[in-house]
């Protein structure tokens, strides 16, 4: 997940108020996607957990260039005597804000020995689920979802580093690096023969979601004319939109086309979708930080669109062990309630929507508890770690 806009920031980022907006786009996405799995015919089925994932990277990318850019700009010469102070700057307030309510879900869900948990515990403190997957070629069951974190922790390894070091002319020809070099290495996997998921859970190969955030950090910075000229008008994120359901569209008719060859090979879905996704969530962000207008502006400020995306950290962080369409067995507590529930009100039965709001509730209402007694409590901790 990404960097939150917290209280205590938000008046010096009030141009930014619509990114909770987003954030709550994106969590609402991996939801859907995560909760309805096999609830809808595959012609309705679109990657829309994938598409949430990416404009979290994207968004990532962005906020964490921007910090560390302006960070390193505020500093005086000769910058390199003071590179220590950046770095630990940086490190404490990613860990305050990240590490305290993923160890203590770690360390919970331990005790009642969750399988996947008790197993792979040491990969995933170290935040290298994803490297796991990509070993072992295989998923990790209720654990799936953490994949993005790890990848977002391993890009925060190299990051404050590689923005230090990078005069600001070499920002934008690197951030097209990263976006050329995670394409050709998600097709030459492909070619390689190599499963799908290794390609999508590997940070390397989702660093074109990130070049972009770090080419939109750049030119907010010191390029903010050609910042509004490019996001100003609708007809990007139009167009990538467009671009992301031919993707979609060229993708289903491949594999109804081939039926007899095995989906890894699917080069629309595995090279491009992550790309054409990318860019959706490259114009959304860019649009969203000018504000849109209109109905886009009502959703993205409603208070409950601003809450839920300043609680999406543990929207994401829990909602799988809540319910995963795969994973999730009949004796799990949360399915063992809601057969009480269908008992005494029968008529909850009626529609799979009933059961998407209850696990929406119990989501929402342990990521509130988490935001108030621990996440908020925490995060007034950083103002003491100002750049």
């Amino acid at each position: 997940m990404t960097p939150s806009i917290t209280s205590t920031t938000r008046p010096a980022l009030n141009h930014l108020i619509q990114l909770d907006g987003v954030r709550f786009l994106a969590v609402a996405l991996v939801l859907f996607d995560h909760w309805t799995a096999e609830q809808l015919p595959p012609a309705f089925t679109f990657p829309l957990g994938s598409l949430g994932v990416t404009i979290f990277f994207v968004l990532s990318g962005f906020l964490i260039s921007r910090i560390l850019l302006s960070g390193k700009d505020k500093l005086p010469l000769p910058k390199r005597r003071y590179l220590g102070g950046y770095l630990k700057t940086f490190y404490i307030r990613r860990t305050l804000r990240i590490f305290p309510i993923y160890y203590l879900t770690l360390f919970i869900l331990y005790l009642l020995n969750e399988p996947p948990v008790r197993r792979t515990i040491g990969w995933l403190a170290l935040y290298a689920s994803n490297i796991y997957i990509a070993h072992y070629a295989t998923w990790m069951g209720t654990v799936d979802h953490l994949w993005s974190l790890a990848v977002e922790e391993q890009v925060y390894l190299i990051m404050p580093m590689l923005l230090f070091l990078l005069p600001r002319h070499w920002v934008i020809p690197t951030a097209l690096l990263m976006l050329v070099g995670s394409v050709v290495l998600r097709y030459g996997l492909l070619v390689h023969g190599d499963p799908w998921f290794i390609g999508y859970v590997s940070m390397p190969t989702c660093l074109d979601a990130f070049g972009l955030g770090l080419a939109m950090a750049w030119l907010w910075l010191y390029r903010r004319s050609q910042f509004e000229a490019l996001f100003r008008s609708p007809v990007g994120l139009l167009v990538s939109i467009l671009a992301f359901g031919g993707v979609v569209w060229l993708s289903k008719n491949y594999a109804s086309n081939h039926p007899d060859l095995d989906h890894t090979f699917n080069v629309y879905t595995h090279v491009w979708e992550r790309l054409s996704a990318s860019f959706i969530g490259f114009f959304l962000i860019g649009k969203a930080i000018l504000g849109f207008k209109g109905p886009m502006k009502a959703l993205l400020i409603h208070p409950v669109s601003q809450y839920l995306g300043q609680i999406s950290y543990g929207l994401y962080l829990y909602h799988n062990f809540i319910y995963n369409a795969y994973h999730t067995q009949q004796t799990h507590v949360a399915l063992r309630t809601w057969r009480k529930l269908v008992h005494f009100f029968p008529v909850l039965d009626a529609s799979f929507a009933f059961q998407f709001l209850y696990f929406l509730a119990i989501t929402v209402g342990i990521a509130t508890i988490s935001w108030y007694l621990i996440e908020k409590p925490i995060n007034r901790l950083k103002d003491r770690f100002a750049y």
